[in-house]
């Protein structure tokens, strides 16, 4: 009997390339300051007791561990529909569709632990909440349980209320491993305490086009906060979108970390990023508009697009959006372009071979911004 056999399947006939025609929530361009802040991203890491943690365990006890955990999430009807992918039976294809969705890591995609170790036939996996893609929740990754809630706009607060309704639920039938004095014990230990990671997506093109966005980084480093790219740790930063998360747990409680992300930090970075679009507006009006119109323009007409060059346009075209430049595309379709245009995507969208991908890639973008919006 291999892991999760003996479950009944809530998702029958359900593949990742589905997830394709879903708009998942996070890019909606809706909620608090959505202008500058794309997303909210809430993560509990936890251990199951008597387990060694995972670059500990053998096969045998990461198998256990796989059929326990999807025995309590499925049975904890978590969202109107769940969907349950064994990522080592998966696709790499399928993976990395998963990746560009912001539902698992790219360490996780691979089977890489943190001590390096492991590889893609790891017994690992995802269960993702449907419609709305919300919650994830990774099975064997650095830890034995990521429970992820992300949500549009700023709204930590909705995300963490979301997350902890999760961990109840699935602490309702598992035994988590914790400590009375250090709190929950994990893999890392920066995450020992709480367990929790607060961030947000930001989108930050006004700061790093009036070249103050390095002061932000430095202020955010001193705060112990971390800076990361479009797809957090390990990634670079394209377009201007960048990750801003807490990177110590230990000593503090949720409402604590929370209310120091939603309440301080994150309005701060908005507030700075808004002046310095009003600056652009005022002192640099015709520098930045030619800069978005310019961007629009190559999108509307190019026939070869990189991921690169593809993001950093949409960036300028979604800081027109923002300001109220552009009035004919939609806040939403750029945000669903910014995940159409990701290789995996395009490639279930637009079939095409490596050679042929950059022409598939222009076309999407053309005919999707063809007269304004989808």
């Amino acid at each position: 009997m291999k892991p999760g056999d003996d479950i009944p399947d809530q998702s029958a006939g359900t593949r990742p390339q589905d997830l394709c025609a879903n708009r998942t929530e996070w890019l909606r361009g809706a909620g608090g300051s959505s202008d500058v802040v794309m997303s909210s991203r809430v993560r509990l890491a936890r251990n199951l007791a008597g387990f060694p943690f995972m670059p500990k365990a053998d096969r045998t006890a990461r198998e256990q561990i796989l059929r326990l955990c999807r025995r309590q999430i499925e049975s904890a009807r978590i969202a109107p529909r769940l969907m349950w992918i064994d990522l080592h039976t998966a696709s790499k294809a399928e993976r990395n569709l998963l990746v560009e969705r912001q539902l698992i890591s790219r360490p996780h995609a691979k089977g890489r632990l943190s001590n390096g170790s492991g590889s893609s036939g790891e017994p690992r996996a995802v269960a993702v909440g449907l419609p709305d893609e919300q919650i994830a929740i990774s099975v064997n990754e650095e830890d034995h349980l990521r429970i992820q809630v992300i949500r549009s706009g700023l709204d930590l607060s909705e995300a963490y209320r979301i997350a902890d309704r999760t961990d109840d639920a699935i602490e309702a039938g598992i035994e988590y491993a914790y400590s009375p004095r250090f709190g929950y014990l994990t893999a890392c230990p920066t995450n020992v305490g709480t367990g929790a990671r607060f961030s947000v997506m930001l989108h930050l093109p006004g700061l790093v086009m009036t070249g103050e966005f390095e002061k932000v980084k430095n202020a955010a480093d001193d705060m112990g906060l971390a800076v990361r790219g479009f797809y957090g740790e390990g990634s670079e930063a394209v377009g201007d979108f960048f990750q801003l998360s807490n990177q110590v747990t230990l000593g503090r409680t949720e409402q604590q970390l929370l209310e120091e992300m939603q309440d301080e930090v994150v309005p701060r970075v908005v507030e700075y990023e808004r002046g310095a679009r009003d600056i652009l507006l005022g002192k640099r009006r015709r520098r930045a508009e030619d800069e978005i119109f310019r961007a629009l323009g190559t999108l509307r007409s190019a026939r070869l697009l990189s991921v690169e060059e593809a993001m950093n346009l949409l960036s300028r075209v979604r800081l027109g959006v923002t300001l109220r430049l552009i009035d004919d595309v939609e806040l939403e379709a750029v945000g669903r372009l910014l995940l159409m245009i990701q290789n995996a995507h395009l490639e279930q969208i637009r079939p095409a071979g490596p050679a042929e991908r950059h022409a598939a890639r222009a076309d999407l973008v053309r005919e999707a911004l063809a007269g304004g919006g989808e």
